[in-house]
């Protein structure tokens, strides 16, 4: 069984699996395993630090790669979006905020405008400024989300949207995920968890070690995080990362964290050096429950996609 979708189409690629632009976790070779293996890597461009991304692109080698960019952070250094596409990227994917005054650039340098959406609105609106695929996320997603969970929302946005290619987002964590997201007329499936935990994502070995051993009844939407770290983001989006020490201490006691916030930022950083998994955050989501190793990121999408097969087959000899 092939899984052939509009979105290997558009993309070129084997299989519609995408690995999620995770802000300084998903570097080159991540997204470079990714591709090599059939699908497209996205390397995360975060919080723009230029030198970062022309470093990762690099560890990309020769494979055939995208970025994603946090759009309300691109506002304020807009340079970074023409030094990606500088590098010919596969496709660019902006999420969390207005991507319209970006498309444009984006598709005249060839390559092909993704959108993260939480909502149908957002869908519409995206569609309608010249998206080339929508990602429809859910509120189940690790990092930042808010909103609906993925299985109202994504078919939801497939009839809002429609024919363009929907990707289903948040909680796709192994084959049955991508399985279900094309029963429910996406196209394909973005996934972010399950590649944290990767041989070559970025996240410290112990993070990916508690990842592993994680259920998603043990993840927390919050902004303590982004507190400590400085990043102002807006409403409503909060960051769902695994219950710690530190989301106990200070998730309903924020007013609390602002006011001791030069002192907790120095034991943070001390915390996320020492891999210290019960201060610094573990950024994974409700798939944590169906991450149960390590493994290489290529491996990964060869399980994914056998998974898939096996689940679309057993389906199919249930319809009488």
């Amino acid at each position: 069984m092939a899984l052939r979708t509009p979105l290997t189409t558009l993309l070129g690629i084997e299989h519609p699996i995408l690995s999620a632009p995770m802000a300084g976790v998903a570097g080159g070779a991540l997204a470079g395993a990714v591709s090599q293996a059939g699908g497209l890597g996205l390397i995360g461009g975060g919080y723009i630090d230029p030198d970062w991304i022309e470093r990762e692109w690099a560890a990309a080698g020769n494979a055939r790669v995208g970025i994603g960019f946090i759009t309300w952070r691109l506002e304020a250094a807009p340079a970074a979006l023409d030094a990606a596409l500088a590098h010919r990227p596969a496709a660019v994917m902006l999420s969390f905020g207005d991507p319209a005054p970006y498309l444009e650039r984006i598709r005249a340098a060839g390559a092909v405008a993704i959108c993260q959406v939480q909502s149908v609105a957002d869908a519409r609106r995206a569609a309608e400024a010249g998206a080339g695929v929508i990602v429809a996320q859910g509120a189940d997603a690790g990092g930042h989300g808010a909103g609906r969970g993925t299985f109202a929302l994504v078919p939801a946005v497939v009839d809002a949207v429609g024919p363009l290619p929907v990707v289903a987002a948040g909680g796709v964590g192994d084959g049955r995920g991508l399985a279900a997201a094309l029963a429910m007329g996406a196209a394909g499936v973005l996934v972010g968890s399950r590649f944290y935990a990767s041989r070559e994502a970025q996240a410290s070995p112990q993070a990916k070690d508690r990842a592993a051993a994680a259920s998603g009844d043990h993840t927390i939407q919050s902004s303590v995080y982004d507190r400590v770290r400085g990043f102002a983001w807006p409403a409503p989006f909060r960051l769902r990362t695994l219950r710690n020490r530190f989301t106990e201490r200070w998730h309903g006691s924020e007013a609390a964290l602002d006011d001791a916030i030069e002192a907790v930022r120095a034991d943070y950083a001390r915390a996320v050096a020492a891999g210290d998994t019960e201060e610094a955050a573990v950024v994974i989501g409700e798939a944590a429950d169906l991450i149960r190793d390590v493994a290489p990121a290529g491996e990964l999408v060869r399980r994914m996609v056998d998974e898939a097969e096996t689940a679309l087959r057993a389906g199919s000899g249930c319809i009488a």
